[in-house]
Formats: structure tokens, sequence, C-alpha cells
């Protein structure tokens, strides 16, 4: 098809601009500068927000559903975030990475995380301290907030922090339907295509070539998701975090569990694992191809832009959900966004990776999989490795696949509401949904590299105006976590908190604080 050709090649110059060198060092960049400037908190504060964490699961206030209007409980907009980010990167994403750059893929994939977990609490703090109760008496909150008035109300910078506040929102909503919907949906399409063919509906095909058809399988299945899509998103908020809430603990669970099985069955090709993925970060595999600057670069850039794209660090996508929460403090919803990341990355991802690379399915020197096997089916194939019966293994992948995307598609769609809002208003807000969801059908009857290529895309142009925002306003990220670790960890009484950049919702949190 000509139209599909034709966004193929747009797609690769723009993406070529904002995944380009000077995109890669504005993400990395910006997260060493908030690491810094807030003193590794991400390590040196280790305890304190593992402990108000994954240490606090238990708490009432934590899990305990809120009365208050428009907000949800900090474990709900974990897992609504969680829903969001825990999609096909964390799975076929990582395959596509390790398949593309190597192993040595997924040791930039950490580093993005380590300094992308201080991007995402920096991204949090200003979500919480800008946020304003919209028409319907919901929170919002999100960089188009900060751009607009915190960079915004800077000297000579009105116009400026408006621009990008716009420019932010119009890409977060391309990015709802990029990676919030045609890249997710697809990856559920070629999993369950796969591991549970019917072939009266596979038979028929209704475009494409040969190798890569598009079948009548694939239409039935983006139906069948649109509709469920529609049940949820169209009944808000609560509604997608009470389903969040519910599946993404089960999904995670399970995919750990399972992928320990594989990796502990494989247990003598761990160490070689860890050593490919340390050594090919440095020295890749002849099989990337190119000379050697070239190689390192597309492992490099492969390990930030699916970790990015698993985590979405640096995006200021989760903070519109995190901005939800019926916390106070910006600093402790921060937290949770350093939870988020790691445990997306730093052990979702990671059991992927060590799954894919202890299984055999995957030469780390050559770059061969097994015949039929694609970057979107890798992960299944190595299950089946363990679980070959009836291929039970990806079959279990498939389904895992479709909870994971299908939950992402859910988060996204309340981001690119947010989104929309900020630009039209609280009331044509279903419109945005309505579209959304049409969305999926692209997604479904799309080829596998034109929608993964998008959603990158549109990850890149959504990533540019929020970094600027948060560079700009580090010396607030500073104040405002200085002002919490005076009050919370050093104990200092005489410290007045900060809480909002609203005078009024500063004195409403501060009495509810002192109540608590």
């Amino acid at each position: 098809m000509e139209f599909l050709k034709w966004l193929e090649n747009l797609n690769s110059d723009v993406n070529g601009v904002v995944w380009g060198m000077p995109g890669l060092i504005l993400l990395i960049g910006t997260g060493i500068l908030m690491t810094l400037c807030t003193k590794v908190f991400q390590v040196s504060r280790l305890g304190h927000w593992w402990k108000n964490t994954i240490g606090s699961m238990f708490s009432k206030k934590v899990m305990g559903h809120t009365k208050e209007k428009g907000s949800i409980s900090a474990f709900q907009a974990l897992c609504t975030a969680l829903a969001a980010t825990v999609g096909t990167g964390n799975i076929a994403g990582v395959a596509a990475a390790i398949a593309i750059g190597g192993a040595g893929a997924v040791f930039w994939m950490w580093i993005a995380a380590f300094f992308g977990m201080m991007t995402n609490f920096s991204e949090n703090v200003l979500g919480m301290y800008f946020r304003r109760r919209n028409r319907n008496g919901e929170w919002s909150g999100g960089a188009m907030y900060y751009l607009q008035d915190g960079l915004g109300r800077m000297k000579n910078c009105k116009w400026v922090g408006k621009t990008l506040a716009v420019l932010f929102s119009i890409f977060t909503m391309l990015a709802a339907f990029g990676i919030g919907s045609m890249g997710q949906v697809n990856k559920i399409v070629a999993n369950v295509v796969s591991a549970f063919d019917i072939k009266a509906l596979s038979d028929v095909a209704l475009y494409g070539g040969p190798g890569n058809p598009i079948t009548l399988y694939h239409l039935v299945i983006g139906i069948v998701i649109m509709a469920l899509t529609a049940l949820i998103v169209l009944g808000g908020l609560k509604r997608i975090a009470n389903v969040a809430e519910k599946i993404v603990p089960t999904m995670v669970v399970l995919y750990v569990v399972g992928g320990l099985i594989i990796i502990g069955i494989n247990y003598d090709a761990i160490l070689p694992a860890f050593k490919a993925i340390f050594v090919n970060a440095f020295s890749p595999e002849a099989f990337v191809g190119g000379g050697i600057g070239a190689i390192i670069s597309k492992v490099v850039t492969q390990g930030f832009k699916r970790g990015v794209f698993s985590n979405e660090a640096g995006l200021g996508s989760s903070v519109m959900v995190h901005s939800n929460s019926n916390v106070k403090e910006p600093v402790k919803q921060g937290m949770w966004g350093i939870f988020e990341v790691f445990a997306d990355t730093m052990v979702v991802c990671t059991m992927t990776a060590l799954i894919v690379l202890t299984s055999g399915v995957f030469d780390v020197q050559t770059g061969i999989m097994p015949t039929g096997v694609t970057d979107a089916t890798l992960v299944g194939a190595a299950f089946n490795s363990v679980f070959p019966w009836g291929g039970i293994g990806a079959k279990f992948i498939a389904v895992a696949m479709f909870l994971f995307a299908f939950t992402t598609v859910l988060g996204w769609s309340h981001y690119g509401t947010k989104a929309w809002e900020y630009l039209f208003g609280t009331k044509s807000t279903a419109v945005f949904k309505v579209i959304h969801v049409c969305t999926i059908m692209g997604g479904a009857m799309m080829t596998s590299s034109i929608a993964w290529d998008v959603s990158d895309t549109f990850n890149g142009l959504m990533m540019i105006p929020n970094l600027i925002g948060v560079v700009v306003l580090f010396p607030l990220v500073m104040k405002i976590t200085q002002n919490y670790v005076d009050r919370k960890v050093k104990g200092k009484k005489d410290v007045k908190p900060i809480l909002s950049y609203d005078s009024e919702i500063q004195e409403v949190h501060e009495k509810e604080i002192a109540e608590d």
C-alpha cells in the first residue's frame, strides 16, 4: 500500500532526528543532572524510598481506596502507571533490542533506567507540585502544567512555556496512538496469531505479502480488543485504576515466576549471559554490522530507545496518573516513580533478557534465531524450548503479552485524555477516548515494523519538551526534595512543607498533613 510506504519513509526521517545524538544526550544528561542535584537520591536514600513504596504495601493508606473525589490511592496510581509502562516493551521490546543490538543493549537499558529513576522522580515531583483540579473535581497534572506554570512564569518565558506545553500535549496524543495503542495491539496480534492459530481465520489473507500477510484473524482480534477497551476506558480513571490494580500485580508475578523457571533450568548459562551483556556493551557482536563506532552507537541507541519505550522515564507520561494520587507530598509520589522504573526495567526487562540469553534460542555471536522466529515471538520460542508440549510456552507468552499490552492501552488512554483536556477542555474528552479506541484497529492491521517505528518516533517527540521543562526547573526539584529530607528524614520541626504552587492547595494540604 502506497500510503503505508510513504508513512514508513516519513517516520524514518523524523525518527532519525529525535533519536539521534542530541536526543540521547538530552535524555541521559537529564537523568545524570537530576541524580546529581538530588545527591544520588536513588542510592543515598535507598532504604527510605524502598520503605515508603514496596515496604508500605500493606498500609491501609496506600492500599485502601480513597473516598476523595477525583483521586485514586498511591497503589492504584502505581498500578495504573505500571499498566502503561509494563507492556510489550518488556517482552518484545527487550527481544528487539537484543536482536538488533545484541546482548550489550541490555547493559545500556540498565544505565538508562538507573538515571531514569531520578528523571521519573523529578517529573512526578513537578507534576504533583503544579497539579490543579479540573471542572469535574479531578486532579490534572503533567508536563503541560509545569511547562506552562513553571517554565512559563520565568522572565520572558511565558510563550515559550505555553508553546512547549501545547506541543507536549499534541505529542502525547500521538504517542497514545503509537505506544499506547498501535504498537501494543500489533504485538498482541502477532503473538496470538502465532500461538493460537485458527486456520479458518488465518488462511483468509486481506492484504500483505506471502511472508507477512494481514488476515481475517488480525481483524477479528482487533475488534475484540476494541470492544474490551471501550468497556473500560469510557468508565473513566477509577474504572481503569480498579482493573489495573487487579491485573498488574498478578501478571508481573506470574511472568517473573515463569521466567525464573526458565532461567533456573538453564542455570549453567546465567554467568555466560551476564558476561555477554557486559562484554558486548563495549565490544559488540560482529552481526550488528558497520564499523566499530557505528556498531557501538547502534547498541547504545537500541538500549536507550527500548529502555525508554519500556519504563517511559523522560516522556512525562506516568506523571499524568501519579498526579491523580491522594498523596499530598510531591516527594512521596516521586519515590513511587523511582520504584516504577526499578520494577519495570531492573526486574521485568532483566528477566526477559535472561530468558532469551539463557535459553539458547538466540546466538549471541551470530544473531541467528530459529526459522520462523522474529523479535515479536523470540521470548515465546524461549519458553517453548523448556515447555514444548503443544507450544504451551508460546501460549503463556501470548497471554502475558495480551495482559501486558492491554493494560498499557488502558493506561495510555488516560494520558491521551489528559493531553486532550489541556488542549480542548474537560467536556470533550470522550471524543479522544473514542478516537483512541478506533486506532486499535490500525495496530491490528499494520505490519510490525511500521507500528513499532511509529511508536519510537512519537516517544522521542514527546520526550523533548518534557525534558526541557525538567532541566530548566531542576532548582525547584532540588528545593522540594531538600525540604522533604529536612522534615521527614532529618526530623527538623520548624521547616514549612513545600507542597503546591497554588497557595490555596498548599494551605489545604498543610492542614491535611498536620491532621495525619
